[in-house]
C-alpha cells in the first residue's frame, strides 16, 4: 500500500559561525530560501520546512510548485527518509523509490556490477533481491564487457544508464522525483521513458516537484505549492 502522512513537520539547518557578518550574508541568501530562525539552544538554523501538514493517498499523484529554495528537495528528501524533522510527526507506509540522486552511493573504483549491489543497498534491498535483477539490468543498461570493469572507466553517459537501469528496476509503492528524469542518447531515453512510465504507472502515489506547468498538467492529480517552507496551498 502507499500512504503519506505529515503533521507540522519541521526541518531546520544550523548556520554556524553566525556573527554579525555571517548573518547578514544569511538573511540575502534566506530571502529565496528557508526562514531565519533560533532553535531552542538559541543557535541561528534556516528552517526549509515550517509545520509542514499533508495527507497523500494510494492513487494520488501530487506535484510540488515553489520558487528555488521554497522547500520542494527537502519535502522530497524528508519523505524519502534523507533529512529527519526536528519536530513534527511523520508516516510513510509502503516502499520508497527516491529518484532525487539516482548516482548514489555509486563508487568509482567497482564494477557495474558490483555498483548493482552497492545502489541496491542504498535503497534498502536485500542482496537476493538484487540477485534476482542483475539480469534485467545488464540487458538494460546494454553495457556489454564494461558491466564488469570498473565504473571509472565509464563515459558519463554510461554511468547514467546504469543508474537509471538500476533504479528503476525496483517496484516501489511511493516514487519521489525532483524534476523528470532524462538520460541517454536518443535510443536509450526512448525506451528509458517507457520504462519510467511504467514504473509510475504501476506505483501506488507519486510525488513530482517541477517548475513545468505543462508536466505537472500531465502527471498529477493535485498540486501543492510551498513558499519560503511553508505549505500555502493544496
Amino acid at each position: 500500500m502507499g500512504y503519506v502522512r505529515a503533521a507540522d513537520v519541521t526541518v531546520e539547518f544550523p548556520v554556524y559561525g553566525a556573527g554579525s557578518r555571517s548573518l547578514k550574508k544569511s538573511f540575502v541568501r534566506a530571502a529565496t530560501g528557508g526562514v531565519l530562525a533560533k532553535d531552542a539552544g538559541d543557535r541561528v538554523v534556516v528552517r526549509a520546512l515550517d509545520r509542514v501538514s499533508l495527507e497523500i493517498r494510494e492513487g494520488e499523484r501530487i506535484g510540488i510548485v515553489g520558487h528555488n529554495g521554497s522547500g520542494k528537495t527537502t519535502l522530497l528528501r524528508v519523505l524519502a527518509g534523507a533529512y529527519e524533522p526536528v519536530s513534527g510527526e511523520l508516516e510513510v507506509r509502503g516502499r520508497v523509490a527516491s529518484m532525487l540522486s539516482i548516482t548514489l552511493g555509486m563508487e568509482q573504483e567497482a564494477t557495474g556490477l558490483e555498483n548493482v549491489y552497492l545502489r541496491g543497498a542504498i535503497l534498502g534491498l536485500r542482496r537476493q533481491e538484487m540477485d534476482a535483477l542483475v539480469a534485467e539490468i545488464e540487458a538494460f543498461a546494454q553495457l556489454g564487457d564494461y558491466f564488469n570493469m570498473a565504473l571509472r572507466t565509464y563515459s558519463s553517459g554510461m554511468a547514467m544508464r546504469l543508474a537509471f537501469a538500476i533504479s528503476t528496476s525496483i517496484a516501489a509503492d511511493i516514487i519521489l522525483m525532483d524534476e523528470w528524469l532524462s538520460v541517454g542518447d536518443q535510443e536509450f531515453s526512448a525506451r528509458a521513458q517507457q520504462r519510467l512510465r511504467q514504473m509510475l504507472d504501476s506505483a501506488k502515489i507519486l510525488v513530482l516537484a517541477s517548475h513545468d506547468p505543462k508536466l505537472l498538467a500531465e502527471n498529477c492529480t493535485r498540486i501543492i505549492r510551498l513558499d519560503h517552507g511553508r505549505l500555502v496551498d493544496g
